[in-house]
């Protein structure tokens, strides 16, 4: 294959717009690697801006595939794109030598099999390109029928590029596929309806590592025919098995399975399925997932995004939002905002365009897409979402709904961000009230809106009123979520703030430690909660005097707020304006 067609290819499996595409090719293509960006820019006739805007988009839509691909920093993202590009292209393609081919032939077959005909085998080797995929086919169907001369097996392979031929071109197949394609025909007609389908079930998958468990499904039979289905495909070398529980189709076998697919009639069916399985596990993800639940997740992230990206049509209209705000949530939980956003964008506009404007799905949509901005500091872009979704949801949900009511917090939290707080209370307060009448004094969100109000009145230096509240809120969370539950923590962190700023700081300490211990346990120690509470009782040690305590703190919650934040977040300026007052304080 060539570079140019396989970036082609990559574009089209990353559903790439025809600019992104444009800007994706012009980039990777040899001869214009030690070009800079503002050549690359002229010559498509954009400007640098647009051509950086595509660019960034694209590395986004290999990330969603990809999950290594998110982990890493915007100076060094294309040069990883370009790695990952280049090691998936040589594993894909490595066309042989004539003798080389032979040789990996002769690995495959019975050695005098080979030496009876080695005329058959040499033009084997070669209408098969010389392509180890296809040897390897050729080989697996020789070792399924052991009688088969090499003669009669040409003639097969001949027969079927006669076959393959017109859909080869009505599906633009470049020529190097041919070899594939044919030794695919014959060993495809080895399998029996349950492997078939088997095997066209998985190619709906991402091109990536596919986790498979059949000791999970409860159904002896149907776990049996899976088992089955499994090594059948293993022993035609149409799946590979890269460890316990983990396999991985070639992507031209992908390919061609979704051919099969295409062209059967259960093709729908299929899909379906697949968008059910993969919206049953996207449900697992819960909103703040911690490192157990990351890791476990992590080898189904790319099933799930394939699902959203291709085949969101294939899910019901109640089902829409949730693998978007699932897959938002995931990477919102590891500080990967970026990769948030593009879910959540996309799900506003994909809940419009299905469900129309006038739906309580499209208020979810824009109030989730709103949070996001919030706890990126892009307060100007969150509040009309936050308004526009409040709107929403009064006309079609009426005052006294519960979404109305988080709705109500929501905004309020925006004007509290942003210094109006007048503007900010009499929502809270709104909020509480309604909980309260809606679900009872007896329930998480209405210890959260004591929270909330308690901490605006911290804000506003109402000390005596915000005590109360918070030990209120603190009591109930610990009684309906238990004590290992990040709402503790932030209520723990509230308390201790208020503690500091009344002066109480030996009350204050051992509440920042609790919350501090609690957010590495729940969110591991690279998340901005951790930040925030490294951030506090470091503050609250300089205050006291105990510098030495302070100043590791103090590096390591600037640290992971600009790994996770980026460097112009507004927590990153706020933790380094306290840094750099700390060290002014000490060295001066």
């Amino acid at each position: 294959m060539q570079w140019a067609n396989f970036l082609a290819k990559e574009a089209a499996t990353n559903g790439l717009s025809l600019e992104q595409t444009a800007a994706f090719a012009r980039y990777f293509k040899t001869e214009n690697l030690g070009k800079n960006e503002a050549k690359l820019a002229s010559e498509l006739k954009v400007d640098i801006a647009a051509f950086r805007k595509w660019i960034g988009e694209v590395y986004d839509k290999f990330a969603q595939n990809y999950p290594e691909l998110a982990i890493s920093n915007s100076r060094n993202k294309l040069q990883k794109l370009q790695a990952f590009l280049s090691a998936k292209y040589n594993s894909e393609l490595d066309i042989l030598k004539p003798l080389a081919a032979m040789k990996l032939l002769k690995t495959l077959v019975v050695r005098e099999r080979l030496q009876q005909k080695a005329w058959f085998a040499r033009r084997i080797c070669k209408f098969l390109g010389y392509l180890p995929l296809a040897l390897e086919l050729v080989g697996r169907y020789l070792d399924k029928i052991p009688d088969l001369s090499l003669e009669t097996l040409l003639k097969r392979l001949e027969k079927k590029r006669v076959e393959h031929e017109p859909v080869v071109n009505a599906n633009s197949l470049i020529s190097y596929e041919y070899g594939v394609a044919e030794a695919f025909e014959l060993n495809w007609e080895q399998l029996d309806e349950n492997a078939q389908s088997f095997g066209c079930l998985l190619s709906l998958c991402a091109l990536a590592d596919i986790p498979l468990s059949v000791e999970t499904i409860e159904d002896d039979q149907k776990q049996q025919l899976n088992k089955k289905a499994i090594d059948d495909l293993l022993e035609l070398h149409l799946l590979q098995q890269k460890s316990k529980g983990i396999y991985r189709l070639n992507p031209l076998i992908r390919q061609l399975f979704q051919m099969k697919l295409d062209q059967s009639s259960e093709a729908d069916e299929a899909k379906t399925k697949f968008a059910a399985m993969m919206l049953e596990v996207a449900k697992l993800i819960p909103q703040q997932p911690n490192p157990e639940d990351i890791l476990n997740l992590t080898p189904h992230i790319p099933h799930i995004a394939e699902v959203a990206t291709n085949l969101s049509q294939y899910l019901g209209d109640e089902n829409l939002i949730t693998l978007f705000t699932k897959l938002a949530w995931f990477y919102q939980s590891q500080g990967l905002y970026q990769q948030a956003e593009t879910w959540l964008q996309q799900c506003v506009e994909l809940t419009q365009n299905r469900l129309g404007l006038e739906h309580a799905d499209v208020a979810t949509s824009l109030s989730n897409l709103a949070l996001l901005y919030e706890s990126t500091g892009r307060y100007s872009e969150a509040e009309p979402l936050l308004e526009q979704a409040l709107e929403l949801r009064k006309r079609l949900l009426g005052e006294e709904n519960t979404d109305v009511a988080t709705n109500l917090s929501y905004l309020a939290l925006i004007y509290e961000s942003t210094g109006r707080y007048s503007e900010a209370e009499p929502l809270y307060q709104q909020a509480l009230e309604l909980w309260k009448r809606l679900v009872g004094e007896e329930h998480p969100n209405v210890a959260t809106s004591l929270n909330n109000l308690a901490a605006l009145y911290c804000y506003t230096r109402r000390y005596s009123e915000a005590e109360p509240l918070l030990k209120q809120a603190l009591k109930l969370r610990k009684r309906l979520l238990g004590e290992e539950h990040i709402d503790v923590g932030t209520s723990l962190n509230n308390l201790a703030q208020l503690y500091e700023s009344t002066g109480r700081y030996s009350e204050a300490e051992p509440l920042y430690q609790q919350a501090l211990e609690l957010s590495k346990r729940l969110l591991g120690n690279n998340h901005p909660d951790v930040a925030i509470s490294l951030n506090n009782l470091a503050a609250l040690y300089r205050y006291r005097g105990r510098y030495r305590k302070a100043k590791p703190l103090f590096e390591q919650a600037l640290k992971i707020c600009e790994r996770t934040l980026g460097i112009s977040h507004p927590t990153t300026m706020t933790v380094r304006t306290n840094y750099t007052s700390f060290l002014r304080e000490v060295y001066n």
